[in-house]
C-alpha cells in the first residue's frame, strides 16, 4: 500500500487508540503529526513529530493541520462525562478540525461511536441511515460530529470517513463485545484505507471486526474505501458468553452500560 503524499495529522495521539495507530502507521514510514493535550508517553517513530495542544486552541490546531492531506480525529472526551466537560473539545474542537480540513483540502476520519445509536434495542437490526438515538452527552457529541461531516461534505466538498467504533480493545472483555469488538489490527487497516482510498465522499462505517454475533448493524459504506475486517471475537464466545451486566435495562439496548448512566427512574 502506498504512502500518503502529504502528512497525516493524528489528534488524540496519547490515548490508547492514538498510541496504537502511531505504532502501526509509523512502522509504515508515514509522515505523522501527533497531537494531544497530554504528553506522548511512547517513543516517537521516525518521520513523526509531537506537539501538545488543546483542541479548543484554534490557532494551534490550524497550524498543526497546515499542509496535511488527512486528519485522523481521535481527540476529545472519549467516555460519558458531564455536558460542560464534553462541549469544549467535542463540539468546539470538532469545528476547528473541520475548518482545518476545509482550509487544507484535507480528508477527515472522524472517530464516531456506537453511542450515537445506543438507545436502539438489541432485538433490532439497523443500518447506517437509521435514526440517531444517542445514549448520553458523549454520544450526542458524536452525532454532532457526524452532522458536521455531512455539512462540510455538502457545502465545502470536504471528504469524511465517519467510523462508528463499537468497542476497540486488545481483546473483548464481556458478552456485549462479542458483537461490538473492533480489533486494533482491523482499526489500523481501516484507517490506512481511509487515508489512501481514491475517494470517499462522506462515508459511514460500522467499526466492528468480523464477529458472527454482530446482528445489530448492517449496510454501511465500507466498499468505498475497500475495507473488510479480518479479525473476530468468535474465539472468545465460550469464555465470555455469560459475562453480562445482569441489568435487564442495560441488556435491552445496543449502547450497553451508557444507557443507564444518570438515568432517571
Amino acid at each position: 500500500m502506498s504512502r500518503p503524499s502529504r502528512p497525516v495529522l493524528l489528534t488524540g495521539a496519547s490515548g490508547a487508540l492514538g498510541r496504537m495507530l502511531t505504532r502501526a502507521l509509523g512502522a509504515k514510514g508515514w509522515t505523522l503529526r501527533l497531537t494531544d493535550i497530554a504528553p506522548f508517553p511512547d517513543q516517537i517513530p521516525d518521520g513523526a513529530s509531537f506537539e501538545a495542544a488543546d483542541l479548543v486552541d484554534r490557532d494551534a490546531v490550524l497550524r498543526l493541520a497546515e499542509g496535511c492531506g488527512t486528519i485522523l480525529h481521535f481527540g476529545g472526551v472519549s467516555v460519558e462525562r458531564p455536558f460542560d466537560e464534553v462541549v469544549g473539545p467535542n463540539i468546539g474542537g470538532l469545528y476547528t478540525v473541520y475548518e482545518a480540513a476545509r482550509r487544507n483540502r484535507a480528508r477527515v476520519l472522524f472517530a464516531s461511536s456506537n453511542h450515537t445509536i445506543g438507545f436502539h434495542e438489541r432485538a433490532t437490526t439497523i443500518d447506517s441511515e437509521s435514526p440517531f438515538r444517542p445514549d448520553g452527552y458523549y454520544g450526542a457529541s458524536k452525532v454532532w460530529g457526524e452532522m458536521m461531516g455531512q455539512l462540510y461534505w455538502h457545502k465545502h466538498g470536504v471528504e469524511s470517513v465517519l467510523v462508528r467504533i463499537g468497542s476497540s480493545f486488545p481483546k473483548p472483555i464481556d458478552a456485549r463485545m462479542l458483537a461490538t469488538w473492533l480489533s486494533y489490527g482491523d482499526l489500523a487497516r481501516l484507517c490506512e484505507r481511509a487515508v489512501v482510498a481514491e475517494t470517499t465522499g462522506c462515508a459511514v462505517i460500522w467499526g466492528t471486526s468480523r464477529n458472527s454475533r454482530m446482528t445489530w448493524w448492517t449496510g454501511d459504506d465500507r466498499d468505498r474505501i475497500g475495507w473488510e475486517p479480518q479479525d473476530s471475537a468468535d474465539d472468545f464466545i465460550v469464555e465470555l458468553a455469560g459475562a453480562t451486566s445482569g441489568d435487564p435495562f442495560v441488556e435491552r439496548y445496543q449502547g450497553g452500560a451508557y444507557v443507564a448512566l444518570d438515568r432517571s427512574a
